[in-house]
């Protein structure tokens, strides 16, 4: 059954020039004041994503956002449909996605907005809606389907308990469930890690395992953008990084990159495995409610940054190039960063999200004493 839009005294209408873009980027900070667990992010890096000129996404993909608009003319809600050029050439499955959906606690209002993004991927050829994505897999997304009450790490979401309501009464379906571990320096085995890292190297001589170099940054982003590609070639859902946008992630990473968390394993001296683990900003972003950098929020952000404000890390990337799976390279690069981040105040990392079907690296998670911190899932319904 597919569902449409009750009746309900709202607009629903394409965002159309500069004002209604910032309206558009407005809306959440306003729909989750007061709320202690959603963070801000900064409200430049929301806009440089939904710009064509900086966002290396709209090279091959589309984003056309809507807003609703109660009477009064207040935005009560926001969505994008999107279309994804990389997946359709990989997938050829007719499948465009839906993100930044953003909605008060309403049916009907939540309805018209599925109703205006689903009608124009209808019109543009698409059979089927995925989402949420901001704007694809190599982004934000997912939505949070259980641990509301704890803060998101960066570059992970927050939403309301109700949001998967919303989509399942409107007809969507969980195609995909995924999980963020947390693990603690004070609870993790590490000697049983470290005894499970002995048997890899004695099963592949000539491993080496060493932290970014980034007196080469440009060659270590160059060699972490080819392994990715192959590593997560066969993961669920996965589209391959264009040159483009790989180019201004590594731009963006560079800033916020702490090398001494982020590992290469060499066989043989070639780069065959990574894990990039971030210094969590939220702890800090926290602290800048308006998502505003001036005046006030840099100087709160930084301090924040210095002064031990940051005391985790999220290792949101780990790739192990195919002919070397199941050899037990992961292992290496876990080991690696439980050993290396408590000596520059990393205490805990966040590893998230993980494939629900991916029991290899979920039992070793289990086995090494993370915890599931929170779940996310992905939604679809046919057009």
């Amino acid at each position: 059954m597919i569902a449409t839009a009750v009746e309900t005294d709202v607009r629903v209408r394409p965002v159309r020039g500069s004002s209604d873009l910032r309206r558009f980027i407005d809306f959440p900070y306003r729909h989750y004041a007061g709320n202690p667990y959603w963070v801000a992010p900064l409200r430049r890096d929301v806009a440089h994503t939904l710009d064509p000129k900086k966002n290396a996404f709209f090279e091959h993909g589309t984003i056309h956002p809507f807003i609703a608009e109660d009477q009064s003319g207040r935005v009560v809600g926001r969505i994008a449909a999107i279309i994804n050029g990389m997946h359709l050439k990989k997938y050829n499955d007719g499948i465009g996605f839906f993100g930044f959906f953003e909605c008060i606690n309403s049916e009907g209002i939540a309805f018209a907005l599925f109703d205006a993004a689903t009608a124009w991927l209808r019109e543009k050829g698409m059979t089927g809606v995925r989402g949420p994505t901001n704007p694809s897999l190599n982004d934000t997304a997912g939505l949070l389907t259980e641990g509301f009450d704890r803060e998101p790490s960066i570059l992970m979401p927050y939403n309301p308990p109700y949001y998967e309501n919303l989509l399942t009464a409107y007809g969507f379906e969980r195609v995909k469930t995924m999980w963020a571990y947390y693990v603690h320096k004070k609870y993790v085995q590490i000697e049983k890690l470290k005894r499970g890292v002995e048997l890899v190297r004695k099963r592949t001589p000539g491993l080496h395992i060493r932290p970014l170099d980034m007196s080469r940054f440009d060659e270590e982003a160059q060699n972490i953008l080819r392994i990715y590609n192959d590593a997560w070639s066969k993961n669920w859902g996965h589209v391959p990084m264009t040159e483009r946008e790989f180019a201004h992630l590594a731009k963006e990473m560079k800033q916020i990159v702490d090398p001494r968390i982020v590992f290469v394993v060499e066989h043989e001296n070639e780069p065959v495995a990574f894990s990039i683990s971030l210094p969590n900003l939220n702890q800090a972003l926290k602290f800048v409610p308006s998502g505003r950098l001036f005046p006030a929020g840099l100087p709160q952000l930084l301090a924040r940054s210095k002064f031990g404000g940051i005391y985790e890390c999220r290792m949101p990337l780990m790739g192990v190039m195919l002919k070397y799976q199941g050899r037990g390279l992961d292992s290496l690069l876990i080991l690696e960063t439980i050993m290396e981040g408590p000596k520059y105040g990393y205490d805990a990392c966040e590893m998230s999200w993980v494939l629900d079907e991916n029991y290899r690296l979920r039992n070793a998670l289990d086995a090494l004493g993370g915890v599931i911190d929170k779940q996310y899932a992905m939604f679809e319904k046919p057009l």
